[in-house]
């Protein structure tokens, strides 16, 4: 039981301390350098890359017997 509260009452700790903010900074700079790589690349190239994934990817239907 005191396994399922550890996690919950380290993260309210670490809020009523402070350093919450400082904590999550990288996982917040890590989205934003992701954003700002997709942003970098157009629309079209996205979808072109998207479809190739997609035909590549899909499932082969099964064959009757």
């Amino acid at each position: 039981m005191f396994r399922i509260i550890r996690w919950p009452l380290l993260a309210l700790a670490l809020i009523v301390i402070g350093l919450w903010p400082a904590a999550a900074a990288p996982i917040a700079l890590a989205g934003a350098g992701l954003a700002a790589v997709i942003a970098a690349i157009p629309g079209p190239v996205l979808l072109g890359a998207a479809v190739i994934a997609w035909l590549r990817h899909q499932p082969t239907p099964a064959r009757a017997a």
